[in-house]
């Protein structure tokens, strides 16, 4: 017998194709289907007046895998509070994603972070994700399914994607970019590319391989926090197989539209990577890619940690550098770490936090 096909992995046409190959009727019907279940959440073919054998035969050849929430935890913040939902897979496996407020307002303005693997192979110093390493990737459904059960069963409707949660997106490209065409179907959630955004440490090719998948108006950032080889490598060991000369020029080579801007995102660790030093290298990186502008995180001490959270004046100094340097810098505002749901703290310590009961 063969197994089902979870329809949060497959675009609206997919499923047409498919369910004209595998259903002996009632194929005519997957256009309404599809935009139904990323409705719903559910698989409704009663609801459709098929016949009792056509309705067997979708059962029995597709599914839709919304996640369990096991547990949302908030921090502090009123209405516009940042909110962590840990959420379990088919396997048993947990993974994290985060609702965060943007300035403006909640409910659409918001953005949800999502997860693209279990764990991490990455290795950064300062994040929690990885120190237990890389279980296993996320199949596209179950990114999707991120998006799908925090909006129908968590009520948080967020109008932008970023792929920043637990994993490294381009170690599992082939998912993540189903995920995202899966996204932007206009049958189901209908995500326009300027509202995704991946987040990468820059594997050695990755960035290359994003490139030739034409996805010409998709966000991009990396995770650059330290702007020599020496440095760098010390905090992230993916460095030592993509130098940052190599990577500047790949990144350089990336932009495929007119306004492109990388994201650089910086965690600030104080005595680490905060001189005057850092900053003209951080600004003679970015020189070499293009336009940049460099988001500047406060780092967040995890269950090891490397330094003690920076102080306002350490963060308001380090973006004075940046300036003088001529870098156009955005000061992130620290949100979550109260619930580790900040920068590098997903997958740590979850079995701390708050257990909350979902909203129904």
């Amino acid at each position: 017998m063969e197994e089902t096909i979870d329809i949060l992995g497959l675009e609206s046409q997919e499923l047409a194709e498919l369910a004209s190959r595998r259903l002996p009727s009632g194929a005519g019907l997957a256009g309404r289907l599809y935009a139904q279940s990323f409705r719903k959440g559910e698989l409704d073919t009663e609801g459709l007046g098929l016949s009792a054998p056509s309705v067997s035969a979708w059962r029995s050849t597709f599914t839709l895998g919304l996640l369990d929430v096991l547990r949302v935890a908030r921090d502090e913040g009123g209405a516009d509070a940042t909110e962590k939902a840990v959420m379990r897979l088919a396997d048993g496996k947990s993974i994290e994603c985060v609702k965060i407020p943007m300035p403006g307002g909640a409910g659409g303005k918001a953005t949800l972070c999502v997860s693209s693997q279990v764990g991490c192979r990455m290795g950064c110093a300062f994040c929690e994700t990885g120190l237990a390493g890389l279980t296993r990737n996320l199949k596209a459904a179950e990114i999707v399914a991120q998006v799908l059960t925090a909006r129908l069963r968590l009520g948080w409707d967020c109008g932008n994607v970023v792929f920043m949660g637990m994993g490294e997106c381009l170690d599992n490209l082939g998912e993540v970019a189903r995920a995202i065409r899966v996204l932007g179907d206009r049958r189901g959630l209908g995500y326009a590319q300027e509202r995704l955004t991946l987040c990468t440490s820059g594997p050695a090719g990755a960035i290359e391989a994003l490139r030739a998948l034409g996805l010409k108006r998709l966000n991009l950032s990396l995770s650059l926090n330290a702007a020599s080889d020496e440095k760098r490598n010390a905090l992230m060991p993916v460095g030592r197989g993509n130098g940052l000369s190599a990577l500047a020029a790949s990144l350089a080579a990336y932009p495929m539209r007119r306004n492109f801007a990388l994201g650089v995102n910086w965690c600030l660790i104080p005595g680490v990577n905060d001189s005057r030093e850092d900053a003209r290298e951080a600004a003679a990186f970015c020189a070499k890619v293009g336009r940049c502008i460099i988001n500047l995180i406060p780092y967040n001490p995890g269950s090891v940690a490397l330094a003690r959270a920076p102080r306002e004046e350490d963060l308001a100094a380090f973006a004075s550098y940046l300036e003088e340097e001529g870098c156009k810098v955005k000061r992130r505002a620290p949100k979550g770490s109260a619930i580790m749901a900040g920068c590098g703290q997903l997958g740590g310590s979850t079995q701390l936090e708050p257990e909350t009961k979902p909203e129904a």
